[in-house]
């Protein structure tokens, strides 16, 4: 016997907001925060205290933009202000030097990754542990409304035993808007795959072990590996595969950006817009079908992973220091981990693949 998945509004979406937020300092003013952080602090009603750049002429711009009324001229004068909440921004190489100068006990949102390998996320959480730094990463996929959603129905065994995962990102990214990932000795996985190891993880716990094979685009020659295929080993009653592919340049006919997730009651399908047409991206979806013959239903979301995701990691660690939430969910000892996997997948890739043995 089936069983249709919860009524939509039954489904968890969104994170709860910080009764009592703190004021953010945004050390670090790309991309990402222009069009992602600003625009979710904003509509979540946090105030942001001022921001920090390298290149004063960055932070200027975004705090003319936005309203913010302070841009500081230091990192010193940034990292001194009291009781507000860090969000650190910069490229994973800067983030230990930059957690090195909070003042003891801070509390601070880092973007991701927790730096460019598992040796510099090891140096990342002995700092945050030596100075006592309430730190977690901004993994803000699994806060997406649709993966909210999912986790919640998974919860519930909505599907039943899971026995099959599947990412399948074949689109086209211009790698060319991130100048600063060019020339880096690692590249798809620990900048983009690792939002859905880390989704993976937060769902069914850690896998036994991966295989991996990262490769590179000819026609990027000065960009690392551009796109993966990886499995993880989840035990013998449970498929699991991520195949992402960042260079098709053929339309959007066959693009494709999504979670498939089955089990013995039931199956979901999460479409992860922003990969599509990027950057103007295309809306996030959530179907579940209990059967074949009962069809697909479809979950109306109330946003998307760009940008209403990056509401909730900010959320929790606000509520996690104001004690209105017990856990941190992405605290550092956790991201590490992710971090784990992710140079397991590296030195999967790196070992080889197991000879073909030649036949007598």
């Amino acid at each position: 016997m089936t069983s249709a998945p919860p009524a939509p509004a039954a489904l968890r979406q969104r994170w709860p907001r910080p009764s009592k937020p703190r004021p953010i300092v945004i050390i670090g003013t790309g991309g990402i925060v222009k069009h992602a952080h600003l625009p979710a602090y904003a509509r979540a009603g946090f105030r942001v205290a001022g921001l920090f750049d390298r290149k004063p002429e960055a932070s200027a711009a975004l705090a003319s933009e936005f309203g913010i009324a302070r841009v500081f001229e230091s990192l010193d004068q940034a990292v001194a202000e009291p009781d507000v909440v860090f969000d650190i921004a910069v490229p994973a190489g800067a983030v230990l030097e930059t957690l090195e100068r909070l003042a003891p006990k801070s509390a601070v949102l880092i973007q991701k990754p927790m730096g460019r390998d598992l040796d510099e996320a090891s140096k990342i959480l002995a700092c945050c542990r030596r100075r006592d730094l309430v730190a977690a990463l901004n993994f803000q996929l699994r806060f997406s409304p649709n993966m909210l959603a999912l986790h919640d129905a998974i919860g519930r065994h909505v599907l039943g035993e899971i026995v099959d995962i599947e990412v399948r990102v074949n689109v086209h990214t211009p790698w060319e808007l991130w100048d600063f990932l060019e020339g880096l000795a690692r590249h798809e996985i620990v900048y983009h795959s690792i939002h859905y190891l880390d989704l993976i993880r937060s769902m069914f716990g850690e896998p036994r072990g991966v295989h991996a094979r990262v490769v590179k685009n000819p026609a990027l020659p000065s960009y690392a590996d551009t796109s993966s295929a990886t499995i993880l080993d989840y035990g013998d009653h449970r498929r699991c595969v991520l195949s992402v592919q960042h260079g098709h340049a053929f339309g959007e006919r066959h693009a494709m950006s999504q979670l498939k997730i089955e089990g013995t009651r039931g199956a979901a399908v999460a479409r992860m817009g922003v990969n599509l047409n990027y950057p103007r991206g295309e809306p996030d979806q959530l179907e579940f079908a209990s059967s074949a013959s009962s069809g697909w239903q479809a979950v109306s979301l109330e946003g998307n992973w760009f940008n209403h995701a990056f509401e909730g990691p900010m959320s929790n660690l606000q509520r996690f220091v104001a004690a209105e939430d017990p856990v941190l969910v992405t605290r550092v000892e956790d991201a590490a981990r992710t971090m784990a996997l992710v140079e397991a997948c590296y030195r999967s890739s790196a070992s080889g693949a197991t000879p073909i043995p030649d036949v007598p």
